[in-house]
């Protein structure tokens, strides 16, 4: 008798994670424009601690998961000569044609201020006995871009935002974002943390720059002017209904300036939650790193200071300061900042790039 034969067909059996031709999808990796350092350090270990649902003690829900970054000097140059928006309201009040002969005295006054500081080191002078020039600044830029829509003068922002910044090559003001806080935004959204931009710049001049980043504009809190509707006039807004066909324009009526205790208090009024994690780089913001530490509800938060200390690639030295001038300052920064229990973070030795590839510092150069 004979037998049968029988053939079993198996089917070749893929790799289940494959990229189609066989190959496993390769992990994301982060932080390419970083060096290993411990401020990195303490940033992983704590996001991987308070992401882990196994670690009841320190494990932080996502809807807590909050984050506070400031804006110059912290994610974007501020060194060029100045901030962003000095350079702005220098330019508009003394350079652009459609404005310069409109400027009242007392903001050109203050576009001098910017234009000698930056060009002589002249110091920049207080407003009054109890306020700096940043209120003398803030309250001259309400009144350079009162009457402007809030379209216009986002579309205002983002033009100035082409220009070359004084003291680079390579690159715009729009593009002058620190590579290395790009990989950390990256890193906490694929970790389901929420960041807020606080900064002590123009609200509607943060929302501009950084809307290239994919921030929403209700993650962006700063200075405020008040607004009114086109037609609204001397009614108090309460009194006054807006019609279809209005627009919302600024004012020259300053609200607040977001600096310290401030950017604690507009955090606590848009945000609601306290954050766990914060972002700065100078004294203006230990007041919101401060609120991180004290969250009475997570412990273990996690606060970190970035240090201009690369006169490199960047313009970190202010105006005729020496090296060793130089380097006390940075010595300074460091020690007041372990202190206050911050994470320090050196651009010049934990940053692979600043900028980025092709983008180069030089002098300054002022036009005569």
């Amino acid at each position: 008798m004979k037998k049968k034969i029988i053939f079993v067909v198996i089917p070749l059996l893929l790799p289940i994670m494959s990229c189609g031709n066989g190959e496993a999808k390769p992990q994301k990796v982060y932080f390419e424009n970083w060096n290993e350092c411990s401020a990195l350090t303490s940033l992983k270990e704590y996001v991987a601690k308070v992401t882990n649902k196994n670690d009841k003690e320190n494990f932080i829900p996502v809807e807590d998961r909050i984050a506070t970054f400031d804006m110059d000097g912290t994610f974007i140059g501020e060194l060029y000569p100045s901030y962003f928006e000095y350079n702005m309201l220098e330019y508009r009040v003394l350079d652009d044609p459609t404005y310069k002969d409109k400027a009242p005295d007392d903001v050109k006054e203050t576009a001098q201020d910017i234009r000698d500081f930056v060009r002589t080191g002249k110091a920049l002078p207080k407003y009054d006995d109890q306020y700096g020039f940043d209120i003398k600044h803030a309250l001259a830029a309400a009144k350079a871009y009162s009457d402007m829509t809030i379209k216009e003068f986002d579309e205002y922002v983002k033009e100035f935002a082409k220009k070359t910044p004084n003291g680079f090559t390579g690159m715009t003001y729009a593009e002058s974002f620190y590579k290395p806080i790009l990989d950390v935004f990256d890193y906490l959204k694929d970790n389901d943390f929420t960041y807020y931009v606080v900064s002590g710049s123009d609200r509607f001049i943060c929302r501009a720059l950084v809307d290239s980043l994919g921030i929403d504009s209700n993650r962006v809190i700063g200075m405020d002017i008040t607004l009114k509707s086109t037609n609204q006039g001397e009614n108090d807004g309460v009194n006054y209904t807006m019609t279809p066909e209005e627009n919302l324009i600024r004012t020259d009526e300053l609200i607040i300036k977001n600096l310290k205790t401030n950017k604690v208090k507009q955090i606590a009024q848009e945000i609601g939650k306290t954050p766990v994690l914060s972002f700065g780089n100078s004294g203006g913001d230990s007041a919101m790193h401060n609120y991180c530490l004290g969250n009475s509800k997570y412990k273990g938060t996690k606060a970190f200071m970035l240090v201009a200390d690369d006169d490199t690639r960047d313009h970190a030295k202010k105006f005729g300061e020496t090296d060793e001038a130089f380097q006390t300052r940075i010595n300074k920064l460091n020690d007041d900042w372990t202190k206050a229990n911050y994470n320090v973070i050196s651009m010049k030795n934990d940053f692979k790039t600043i900028y980025g590839a092709g983008v180069t510092k030089t002098d300054f150069v002022f036009p005569k």
